[in-house]
């Protein structure tokens, strides 16, 4: 009979796959991979990469991306807080350069404010705080195809200098390792998409598997580079400082913004949790082409930022499913499409969606 593996203590703030990733990262700091080493994880990488990519498009439906076009407006509003009001955020927090942060953080930050929403765990947060999950799909999953051809695009413009502007090189590395592999997952999702579903905790495996094997790559790069001796624990800390406010700008500006844009409570749940998240899983593989050896910096703050964006999302899902059951119980839950109903500005704060 086989022994199950232990599980993580609920009460722990850390996801299992992020203590999966520090791992990677002391791993590469212990032993990184240098000379034929180096070069043999640089292509394994690149084609995780690739797949990684080819999967996407294989998995996307584009049945339900077409059916999620219904409710445009929510989903336009998270386009805008993702790829507008972010690298807008991105772009005032130069101003802490050099007095906060170092160049090499700062722009580790502004791609992070350039990089897609995440799916998973806005689908499982929207569900969890008993949000539009349906429209929390077509969110996640329209920000996602958006990203890929944005994302490449916005660094081109914003990051000058700092290792993610376009050239000749970067433009095909784009091309062949995101697009190509993602247009040809689309041309056969026909034939691939059943074996697939049928495959789905396999290939979370692989997803996982390729990321950690990008951020060993970037990593590696980073300590043989002497990168690391650029950063002090104190920036480190200065780093954590600007990001919480970031997610905590981000959360109230999709909460009040939501509000005042006329959208029902679960669809504000929704707007909330997709519009301030970042996607780790696309931004470490847009990393690994957009900043090649000079990724292991260019990372860490969007790591650090998924880790603090799942335990304050987490305890805010938690808020508003209390608040939805005591609405339930006392009947005055707002029905899906209904007129929001005059609550107080700080919502985000009081655990109100």
């Amino acid at each position: 009979m086989r022994r199950r593996l232990p599980a993580l203590p609920s009460w722990l703030p850390v996801d299992g796959y992020i203590l999966a990733l520090v791992g990677t990262v002391g791993l590469a700091a212990l032993l990184p991979a240098s000379g034929a080493a180096a070069t043999l994880a640089d292509g394994a990488s690149t084609g995780a990469v690739a797949l990684l990519f080819f999967l996407y498009g294989a998995r996307l439906s584009t049945r339900e991306a077409m059916a999620g076009l219904r409710h445009w407006r929510l989903h336009l509003t998270v386009l805008a807080c993702t790829f507008a009001l972010f690298p807008l955020l991105g772009l005032a927090a130069g101003a802490l350069v050099p007095a906060v942060l170092p160049p090499t953080l700062y722009t580790g930050l502004l791609f992070l404010c350039l990089v897609p929403s995440t799916i998973q765990s806005s689908i499982a947060f929207t569900s969890l705080a008993r949000g539009n999950v349906a429209a929390a799909i077509c969110a996640g999953s329209f920000s996602s195809l958006v990203g890929i051809v944005v994302t490449p695009l916005l660094a081109g413009l914003v990051l000058h200098g700092g290792g993610g502007g376009f050239s000749t090189d970067s433009l095909v590395s784009i091309v062949c390792q995101l697009l190509l592999p993602f247009v040809a997952g689309q041309l056969l999702r026909r034939w691939v998409g059943p074996f697939l579903t049928r495959r789905k905790k396999a290939l979370g495996l692989v997803d996982r598997g390729s990321i950690l094997l990008v951020v060993y790559t970037a990593f590696s790069a980073g300590m043989v580079q002497g990168i690391w001796h650029q950063v002090s624990p104190l920036r480190l800390l200065c780093l954590l400082g600007v990001e919480a406010v970031l997610l905590a700008l981000m959360l109230t500006g999709t909460s009040y913004g939501s509000r005042r844009l006329g959208f029902g409570r679960q669809d504000r749940i929704a707007i909330i949790f997709a519009g301030s998240k970042k996607s780790l899983a696309a931004g470490l593989p847009m990393a690994s082409v957009l900043f090649g050896a000079q990724a292991g910096l260019a990372v860490l703050p969007l790591m650090l930022f998924h880790q603090m964006q799942l335990m304050v999302c987490a305890v805010l899902a938690k808020r508003f499913a209390a608040r939805a059951e005591a609405d339930a119980d006392a009947g005055e839950a707002t029905p899906l499409g209904a007129a929001p109903r005059a609550e107080p500005a700080d919502a985000v704060a009081s655990g109100r969606p």
